[in-house]
């Protein structure tokens, strides 16, 4: 049953390899995008990711093995898959080697994957250094109460670096006296900045106490050596694979309302998440592009501060949570906000995190369709929604904001954080779904709920997840 599956999931997608085919976040991460690419990219020559660093988390499972990603594209698990860090993505060099050690000997015992000559980073990458992560925490800690939340992995200081022209990137590391001039001079500046030592962050093999360049111009050699065989000019590596007809798999990281210019700024991260980033991201053009799936977990998510409107647990910190004055109304979002966080296991692969959880808003995924151009939708976790309390399933399908009903997304949070969502509700199921294998298969309540997604949306859902496993994939 499992090998009819997959067959019927690679049939559905064979007119969309002729150009690349793109996978993306629907809300705010952690939508499960790691498990389609996994399956998706058995029948690529390519994946590649375009934005984003060592924030990002996929989890794969694979039999009894189960694989972390942060940085490396999860097509590494499959062997016949090149892996391509472009040039939108920053590296942080001590994390992916961290990773690529992760991969040859995993820590659960699980089977070593296939490392060598797979792994393509671009020259122009530019480098996430540990003062980056050092003042990452730096700047939330001084924000105190208003901290954006971020996963404190030097991405937004990295990128600032890039924005202000100071940053270094991946073929700088051969021309080495520049690189170690640079090194210096950017961390004697922050320093200088803060008005404080820079100290190394906290991750495997990270030297402790204050950053000290001597053992950096050290490190960053043995670095430099290490990671020449990986290093390639990543635009004529990607032009050169579509003209020879490779089939090339994008893999979003973050999503779409994590974006710098779409999400919930400023509670955003500090890349282009959204398609405009796929092109900017690894130097393809608009005509590269084929498919686009939009990855939608039947409920909705977030980690970290920021707006979310339909979200179900009482978080007292969070100003845009509207707390019921009803007791009993409050006791019951406890009840859901705990069931979606135990059942669908919601915690964060990157940072550890527990996450947010809430009602499937497709206000959300309607905005993000919008600026992506979804061609089809993977909805992932359906089965987590089994044997909700209450027995009522709610979805988002508008706001209102002063008795007037929105026409998309707003950008103001004030104005976002006195909206009313505007909710329908459908009857939940009680069957188990995950041993499914068809559409129709699935209780009618299962069937609805579905349907009131395309319906919403206009976007047909081609993909359906009623488990963690790689077969637990209904193909709609």
């Amino acid at each position: 049953e499992g090998e009819e599956s997959s067959g019927a999931w690679f049939r559905s997608i064979q007119r969309m390899v002729s150009k690349a085919l793109v996978v993306l976040g629907a809300q705010w991460g952690d939508e499960g995008k790691g498990k389609i690419v996994d399956v998706l990219c058995k029948d690529m020559d390519i994946v590649a990711r375009c934005q984003g660093g060592s924030n990002a988390g996929h989890t794969i499972k694979v039999g009894s093995s189960v694989y972390k990603f942060h940085l490396l594209p999860s097509g590494l698990v499959n062997p016949h898959t090149m892996c391509v860090i472009g040039n939108g993505v920053v590296v942080h060099l001590p994390s992916l080697f961290n990773e690529v050690d992760s991969m040859l000997a995993p820590s659960d015992g699980g089977t070593p994957l296939q490392v060598e000559g797979r792994i393509k980073v671009s020259d122009r990458a530019h480098i996430v250094f540990d003062y980056h992560q050092w003042e990452d925490g730096v700047r939330e800690a001084a924000l105190g109460k208003g901290a954006i939340g971020t996963t404190k992995r030097g991405i937004g200081p990295s990128l600032s670096s890039k924005a202000n022209r100071t940053g270094l990137r991946v073929g700088d590391l051969y021309n080495w006296d520049y690189f170690e001039a640079k090194m210096r001079s950017n961390l004697a500046s922050k320093e200088k900045r803060f008005g404080q030592k820079f100290c190394y962050p906290t991750y495997k093999g990270a030297p402790t106490g204050e950053i000290d360049l001597d053992q950096e111009v050290k490190r960053y050699k043995e670095f430099a050596e290490r990671l020449k065989p990986f290093v390639v000019d990543s635009v004529s590596y990607m032009h050169e694979s579509f003209s020879s007809g490779k089939k090339v798999l994008i893999e979003g990281a973050n999503a779409a309302m994590l974006d710098i210019d779409y999400g919930t700024y400023p509670f955003v991260t500090s890349s282009s998440c959204t398609i405009g980033g796929c092109l900017t991201g690894l130097g393809i053009n608009h005509m590269d592009i084929g498919d686009v799936v939009g990855v939608v977990k039947a409920y909705t998510t977030r980690v970290g501060e920021g707006p979310f409107l339909t979200e179900c647990v009482n978080v007292e910190s969070s100003p845009f949570y509207d707390k019921p004055a009803d007791g009993s109304k409050a006791e019951y979002h406890d009840k859901l906000g705990q069931h979606l966080e135990k059942v669908g296991h919601e915690i964060g692969t990157s940072t550890g995190r527990t996450r947010r959880c809430g009602w499937l808003d497709l206000v959300v995924v309607k905005y993000t369709a919008r600026i992506n151009g979804y061609t089809s939708l993977n909805l992932t976790k359906l089965d987590v929604l089994t044997n909700i309390p209450g027995g009522v399933l709610k979805v988002a399908v508008a706001y209102k904001h002063q008795g007037k009903l929105l026409c998309s997304f707003p950008s103001s949070l004030a104005q976002l954080a006195e909206c009313e969502v505007v909710y329908e509700e459908l009857p939940a199921w009680t069957e188990d779904i995950s041993g499914c294998k068809t559409f129709d298969s699935l209780p009618k309540s299962a069937q609805d709920y579905v349907n009131m997604i395309e319906k919403v949306t206009a976007t047909k859902v081609s993909w359906i997840g009623v488990g963690p496993d790689r077969d637990a994939t209904i193909c709609k």
